[in-house]
């Protein structure tokens, strides 16, 4: 062999090494490879199972992602009602997902029909189950008004099955998108595998129902413990893996999957009025500052475009005996609640920010923002659990004799609990011990009224034992009348109300805040930054909701694919 076919022959194994060393090199950095061991991640062997494809967050039915950002928060237009409760502040928000529309009575009497179907209310035991999710029908009447009409049709008849659902109190609204939160993640799962085929439909009833935190706790105990349905042929499970014995992994589903969703809820205070005001597009420093007064461009409420001039941007009432205009001009189309989308949507392609139905935010009312405190995803209402654990350790499942149903303010029964749900207890000193960050189940009060956010603390009365002494008054921030309603042994309502001359508030722990203009409302409650307080167990004709979700991993879309 000569001499240039010996440096050729080196040549190429040099190369040889290169490559060989190269690809090394990118089969241990694979995106099975652990960075933190060099382990395989998702071995046929069995081991750590970890979704490593996940990309983002699957938009869930319904919404609009909410990209987040800072934005000032509270009204800085005029105050004709004098309230004072919304000082401008600046606050940031995550990123979320939103409701497109408010939900309509088609959306609720889907609901109602799954309750009819799991809980039938001809059985004693569940009678209360489905009265309690029933919206008020009755709150259409007025002593001096005939609308009949609505209170006989208008949750039910299909001419206003897309309206927004209203007569629906916060609580069970809160209800609603638990139940929804359930529905969705039980499509996924069936949708990937992990789930018997229409097993939703086919094979629940009370004792075999389907809770996300059920299913992401004790898997097995899902569905009062059917195999049947939550351990399918396994077909399209990706996660299916046999260790060295033979053993099945991956059978149920984990967060690790990514599969099982964030949950629908009730947005937070500052989530609404961000989202409503639609300063995705926004660019001018005085909007963005918080000189934006309602979810359109403008300071007007009709459409200033050639094509629509004149038309109204929104349903509200326009003035005294005015509830949409005059007919066939100047008209916004609907004297009472309009189907959804009627109306341009904002920069967040959210429809009806602004009138139609006044909504239910997630927050307990109070006339001040602790800003100073949190200018995070402010919120106010939290009250912390922890799952309730049997004996041997593990959760302990609500079966049908566990419900626990409470009597609210206007004596109707609603049930607390339902049958597959995990029982919730309060968090005590074993999750509170020395953190710093909160230190009791129940939050709702913090820094308002207590002994800590008081400039008189010397002067607090530590005897607690009789709420409506003089001194203990004397402390209370919102000392608000106490009536008292429960049910005797035959289940007559007993009534206390609370006749004391010295309550000087109708603000407590109970009463929540609901946002935007409805139909009923003058053009001033069209303002974002506007806020009222309901009762939290009351409802109206003119409150609807529409429900949230967070948003987990990169805070924008646009900005979460890897740059090469």
């Amino acid at each position: 062999m000569d001499m240039k076919n010996v440096v050729a022959l080196k040549f190429l194994l040099v190369l040889a090494l290169i490559v060989s060393t190269t690809s090394c090199k990118k089969s241990s950095s694979s995106k099975n490879s652990s960075r933190a061991t060099g382990w395989q991640i998702n071995s046929r062997e069995g081991g750590f199972q970890y979704n490593t494809d996940f990309k983002e967050q699957e938009t869930s039915p319904g919404l609009v992602f909410i990209e987040g950002g800072t934005f000032t928060k509270g009204r800085v237009q005029d105050d004709v009602m004098h309230d004072w409760n919304n000082s401008p502040n600046q606050q940031h928000v995550q990123s979320f997902y939103m409701d497109e529309t408010e939900v309509t009575n088609a959306m609720y009497m889907e609901y109602l029909d799954w309750i009819k179907r799991v809980y039938p209310p001809s059985e004693e035991n569940f009678r209360a189950i489905y009265h309690g999710a029933l919206p008020d029908t009755l709150v259409w009447r007025n002593r001096l008004g005939f609308n009949e009409v609505m209170t006989d049709n208008y949750l039910r008849h299909p001419g206003y099955g897309e309206y927004p659902v209203v007569g629906v109190s916060w609580i069970q609204a809160v209800e609603f998108a638990n139940w929804r939160s359930d529905r969705v993640n039980e499509y996924n799962l069936e949708k990937a595998g992990y789930l018997k085929r229409d097993a939703k439909v086919t094979d629940v009833d009370a004792e075999q129902t389907f809770s996300t935190d059920t299913y992401i706790n004790a898997p097995s105990l899902t569905y009062g413990g059917n195999e049947e349905i939550t351990r399918p042929d396994g077909r399209g499970r990706r996660n299916l893996r046999v260790d060295a014995d033979g053993n099945e992994t991956g059978v149920y589903a984990t967060v690790e999957t990514g599969i099982i969703s964030p949950k629908y809820r009730l947005p937070t205070e500052t989530e609404w009025e961000y989202a409503a005001l639609g300063l995705s597009e926004i660019r001018a420093y005085n909007l963005y500052r918080g000189r934006k007064k309602y979810p359109w461009d403008g300071q007007y409420t009709r459409n200033g475009s050639r094509k629509y001039r004149g038309d109204q941007l929104a349903n509200f009432k326009q003035g005294k005996g005015d509830y949409g205009g005059i007919a066939g001009w100047s008209d916004d189309g609907a004297d009472i609640t309009n189907a959804v989308k009627s109306y341009e949507p904002n920069d967040y392609g959210l429809y009806d920010m602004a009138g139609n139905v006044a909504e239910w935010v997630a927050d307990v009312y109070r006339p001040i923002v602790d800003d100073e405190f949190n200018d995070f995803n402010y919120y106010r209402g939290n009250v912390y659990t922890k799952n309730a654990l049997d004996e041997d350790g593990t959760v302990k499942i609500v079966t049908v004799d566990d419900i626990v149903y409470d009597t609210i303010s206007n004596g109707k029964v609603v049930a607390r609990n339902l049958p597959g749900e995990i029982l919730q207890v309060p968090v005590d000193e074993n999750e509170t011990y020395l953190r710093t960050n909160f230190d009791k189940s129940n939050e709702i009060n913090f820094r308002d009224g207590d002994k800590r956010s008081s400039r008189y603390y010397e002067s607090f009365n530590d005897d607690e034992e009789n709420e409506d002494s003089e001194a203990s008054q004397t402390r209370k921030m919102y000392n608000s009348p106490k009536h008292s309603i429960s049910r005797d042994s035959l289940g007559n309502i007993i009534r206390e109300y609370d006749k004391t001359n010295d309550r000087s508030s109708l603000i407590n722990d109970e009463v929540r805040v609901y946002k935007g203009g409805s139909w009923k409302d003058r053009e001033y409650w069209l303002d974002p930054a506007q806020r009222r307080y309901f009762p939290q167990d009351m409802a109206t004709d003119y409150i609807g909701f529409r429900c949230a979700m967070s948003r987990v991993g990169s805070k924008s879309k646009s900005k979460n694919k890897k740059k090469n």
